[in-house]
C-alpha cells in the first residue's frame, strides 16, 4: 500500500476523533457539573490524544492532516438518548479501525491503530454503562433556549475557540521547527479551555452552546501561519475587549476580559515565532 493509500485512511480515522471529540464535549457540557459529565470529558480527551496521534503519523507520511469533521451521531432528548447515540459512534469507530487495520501492513501504524481500537472498545463499554446511569436517574438536558446578547456573545466566542483550536492544530503539525510545533499546541490547549469555559458558562445561563466553526487559515508555510493567527488574535482580543465592556453580568464580564487578556499573550507568542524562522 502506497504512503498516499495509508493517508487517506488514517485521515479518515482522524476525521472520526474529530467528530467524536465534538460530540462527547457537547453532551458533557449539557448536563452541567458533575461526575458522569467529567467522565464523557475525559473519554473526549482521550480522543484528542488518538487525533494527536494520527495527525503526526499523517505528517511523517509526508500528507497534511485532514480536519474536516467526519459524521456526528446527534439528536435525541434525554441524556439516555445521548449516551445510546455516543455507543453507536464507537461502534463506527471500532469498525472502521478494524477495517484499517486489516488493510495496512506497515508493522508500525497497525500498531498505533491496534492500541486506540482497544481505548474505543473499552469507551463503548463506558457509554453502555453511562445509558443505564442516566436511565436510572432520569437525567436532563440542562441546556436552555435563552437567546439574549450575553448568550450570543457567548456562542460566538465558542465558534471562534473551535475555530481556532483547529487552526493552530493544523499549523503545529505542519511546523518547520520544534519551537513552534510545541507553542501552537500549547495555545491550541488553551484556546479549548476557552471553549469549554464559554460553554459552560453558557449552559449555567439557559443557554444551548451550538459548537461550530469557521473557515480556517490552511497556510502551508509557517510566516503565512503565523501571520494569519496574529491576526486573528489581534480582532478576537479587540471583540472580547468590546464585549466585556458593553456586558452588565460581571461573572462573564470577569471571564471575556481573562479571555482577552489570554489571546493578547498569544499575539506576543505568535510573534516572538516569527523572530525564530
Amino acid at each position: 500500500m502506497k504512503n498516499s493509500e495509508i493517508v487517506e485512511l488514517l485521515n479518515k480515522d482522524l476525521e472520526g476523533e474529530h467528530a467524536a471529540i465534538i460530540q462527547y464535549l457537547a453532551h458533557g457540557y449539557a448536563m452541567g457539573e458533575g461526575e458522569l459529565a467529567c467522565e464523557i470529558e475525559a473519554i473526549a480527551r482521550e480522543e484528542m490524544r488518538h487525533l494527536d496521534w494520527l495527525a503526526e503519523t499523517v505528517t511523517e507520511l509526508g500528507g497534511t492532516p485532514s480536519f474536516t469533521r467526519g459524521k456526528m451521531r446527534q439528536g435525541g432528548k434525554t441524556v439516555t438518548a445521548w449516551m445510546k447515540n455516543d455507543v453507536l459512534a464507537e461502534e463506527d469507530a471500532i469498525k472502521m479501525y478494524r477495517d484499517h487495520i486489516s488493510l495496512i501492513k506497515d508493522a508500525k501504524i497497525k500498531r498505533l491503530l491496534e492500541r486506540i481500537l482497544s481505548d474505543e472498545m473499552s469507551h463503548h463499554g463506558d457509554f453502555v454503562g453511562f445509558a443505564k446511569e442516566a436511565a436510572d436517574e432520569k437525567m436532563k438536558d440542562l441546556r436552555g433556549v435563552r437567546n439574549d446578547r450575553v448568550t450570543r456573545v457567548l456562542d460566538w466566542g465558542i465558534e471562534h475557540e473551535y475555530t481556532v483550536v483547529i487552526q493552530y492544530l493544523l499549523h503545529s503539525y505542519l511546523a518547520p521547527n520544534e519551537e513552534m510545533r510545541k507553542e501552537m499546541q500549547d495555545q491550541a490547549i488553551n484556546e479549548m479551555q476557552h471553549l469549554g469555559w464559554l460553554a459552560e458558562k453558557m449552559v449555567s445561563r439557559g443557554g444551548h452552546p451550538h459548537i461550530e466553526h469557521t473557515k480556517i487559515d490552511s497556510s502551508k508555510k509557517a510566516p503565512k501561519m503565523l501571520d494569519a493567527d496574529i491576526k486573528i488574535e489581534k480582532q478576537v482580543a479587540a471583540a472580547y475587549d468590546k464585549a466585556a465592556k458593553e456586558i452588565d453580568d460581571k461573572k462573564v464580564k470577569k471571564l471575556l476580559t481573562r479571555i482577552r487578556d489570554h489571546e493578547l499573550y498569544h499575539v506576543k507568542v505568535f510573534n516572538d515565532l516569527k523572530k525564530t524562522l
